[in-house]
């Protein structure tokens, strides 16, 4: 851990903090903390900027109830810049929206991007579009008896493929439930950071069970 004291606020006395989420890793928003905004941030565990154009501390959510809970704060190499991970109440952006960056400047299309809560959200918008020809809109369209079918087919092969030690066989049958788990998951309502926030629980309960056998 690193003091207050050893930060380096510019000329103006502010340092900027780029908000992530904790769940899913996106970029929020960039905002800017003076010290004592910083401090605040420490002792209430939510985040405080300044603002710059009102000249004040600044509360987020404060007004709209979309609070920020910090999970933690670091600081880059030069002491300079801070990532500040939350887990926030609501959207990030004044516009409402889940993040203050949505707009391209550019992207590289030969290099997808790929993550568990995108592919949630592509489900989604599966399972409200239903385009044609696509094996997800067949699964949704058939309901959850169908679904839950799937799942117990993909998870005895996942058992078959990791009994017989094939490594690529079992990694290729661990996608393919993955994917049934969350067609299941977005049928259900039940989103990636509920199950996230379960297993932290348990973790929680684990770290507990250890220390209470090493007395």
């Amino acid at each position: 851990m690193i003091k207050i004291d050893e930060l380096k606020f510019d000329e103006r006395g502010l340092i900027p903090a780029v908000v992530t989420d904790f769940y899913t890793k996106k970029v929020l928003t960039v905002a800017y903390m003076n010290r004592e905004s910083l401090e605040i941030s420490i002792k209430e565990g939510k985040t405080c900027f300044w603002s710059r154009s009102r000249k004040e501390l600044w509360r987020k959510g404060e007004t709209s109830g979309n609070f920020q809970y910090i999970v933690s704060i670091k600081a880059d190499c030069d002491r300079d810049a801070l990532t500040v991970e939350v887990v926030k109440d609501g959207p990030a952006c004044h516009l409402g929206t889940d993040s203050c960056f949505n707009d391209y400047v550019y992207k590289n299309e030969n290099l997808p991007e790929f993550s568990v809560q995108g592919l949630y959200e592509l489900l989604e918008g599966r399972k409200k579009d239903k385009p044609q020809g696509s094996y997800t809109t067949y699964l949704f369209e058939q309901g959850i008896d169908k679904i839950l079918k799937k799942v117990g087919e993909e998870s005895t092969e996942v058992i078959v493929a990791g009994k017989g030690g094939e490594k690529d066989e079992t990694t290729y049958e661990i996608a393919d439930l993955y994917y049934h788990v969350m067609v299941l998951m977005v049928e259900m309502g039940i989103e990636p950071k509920n199950v996230i926030d379960e297993l932290a629980k348990r973790h929680i309960i684990d770290h507990k069970v250890k220390q209470q056998k090493m007395k």
